[in-house]
């Protein structure tokens, strides 16, 4: 039987390899006071890297702070309680449980740890497609739950670069972009970024070796697809191929339209069953909705354009097929919809918040489509500096 000190050992290892050199500014969004701490995202964002450098930063000793990720052969003949209440009695302060979706009754062992052991503090990750609402404790009222996103563009400009630039909210940027830009670009040249970011720079593992960035993308696709969508939802393996089908069809679509009835003609899959599992790609944000405004749930209906989640995304599958059209409105969708809601728009690419049109395109882009809109912009790549309600695509990536 496996013993609580192999966890303590491979801990202390992880401890001591983690750098603390360039961590995400997402470690500034959370209120670490809380007790309890449940930190979700996609595969790749960077969730275990940032407990670790947490703990790093802010516990000299290890004697207090325990991490284990709940995938380890050690959770096949021990319990979670088990192990919490054996570092709870020997002086435990902090308990880290990194991948708890691997763990069948991961949700009821943590409400007990919680209610049981006041005095220890637990921090939990899980996979985008974790259901806390759903999970059969109530952790909803006890847990403070983080959604932990890919990296925006000005954190890739902080880790390439070392300058620090100032989050900017959508209004201001809207306002005084031109302004905002001569400040960057007088330290910097974004667009020397831009095009990196746009292939591999969203998710923080690009630090660790860029040659193995495409390898890592795929794999974090398919392990998805053929792992984690299939553990949570009730999904046929042999319609994962459907899947996989459907995500080489976006990264190659301009974007790509959904017709439900043709793809269920297609595979042989229920209309039904196939709006199903275009939720479970948006739940495991391998990909994006873009529904039309509306005052009710605009997730119930069908959306009237399906994106990949983020560009990155699209030169994996797509590569040198990839539509540059594609890529630079995924990017916009992408870090816009950090901050703010995006929806269709009627004359235009997006509509965000209700208020503000947007349309996206290249360097040579008319204002003809929008010269009626009211609150519409124009963004456009390949450019440093925008002027009037003309504003380069690459500014939106500043907003988180």
């Amino acid at each position: 039987m496996i013993k609580m000190e192999v966890l303590v050992q491979r801990f202390n290892e992880k401890y001591a390899r983690t750098q603390v050199k360039s961590i995400r500014n997402f470690v500034q969004e959370i209120d670490w006071n809380n007790r309890l701490i449940g930190i979700k995202g996609a595969r790749g964002v960077g969730k275990t890297t940032l407990i670790l450098q947490y703990i790093k930063k802010n516990y000299s000793s290890t004697d207090a702070v325990l991490y284990a990720s709940l995938d380890h052969l050690y959770f096949l003949e021990n319990n979670l309680y088990s192990l919490a209440e054996k570092f709870y009695q020997k002086g435990g302060k902090l308990l880290a449980l990194d991948e708890v979706h691997r763990y069948p009754n991961w949700s009821n062992e943590i409400k007990n740890i919680y209610d049981d052991f006041p005095d220890l503090k637990i921090i939990f990750t899980g996979s985008s497609l974790l259901q806390i609402h759903k999970s059969k404790a109530d952790l909803s009222r006890r847990a403070v739950i983080y959604n932990m996103p890919g990296l925006s563009f000005r954190e890739y400009l902080l880790f390439e670069t070392g300058f620090t630039f100032s989050r900017i909210e959508l209004p201001e940027l809207l306002k005084n972009h031109r302004q905002l830009s001569l400040d960057i670009i007088s330290k910097i040249k974004p667009l020397a970024y831009f095009s990196d970011f746009l292939k591999f720079g969203f998710f923080p593992f690009y630090l660790e070796n860029r040659n193995l960035v495409e390898q890592k993308l795929s794999e974090v696709i398919n392990v998805v697809l053929d792992v984690d969508i299939p553990q949570y939802e009730q999904v046929q393996i042999s319609n994962i191929i459907l899947l996989k089908k459907l995500l080489h069809i976006i990264s190659e679509s301009v974007p790509f339209k959904p017709n439900f009835n043709a793809i269920s003609q297609r595979s042989g899959i229920s209309i039904n069953s196939v709006k199903k599992y275009i939720t479970y790609l948006d739940d495991a944000e391998l990909i994006l909705q873009l529904h039309p405004c509306s005052n009710g749930l605009p997730q119930m209906g069908k959306p009237d354009k399906i994106y990949l989640n983020n560009p990155n995304y699209i030169y994996s599958l797509a590569g040198d097929r990839a539509d540059i059209g594609n890529v630079r409105e995924t990017f916009f969708f992408n870090q816009v919809k950090q901050v703010a809601e995006v929806n269709t728009s009627p004359t235009s690419d997006f509509l965000v918040n209700k208020l503000y049109t947007f349309e996206v395109g290249g360097k040579n882009k008319k204002k003809k489509q929008i010269s009626e809109t009211p609150n519409s912009y124009l963004v456009k790549d390949d450019i440093e500096t925008g002027y009037e309600n003309t504003i380069p695509l690459w500014m939106f990536g500043l907003l988180y």
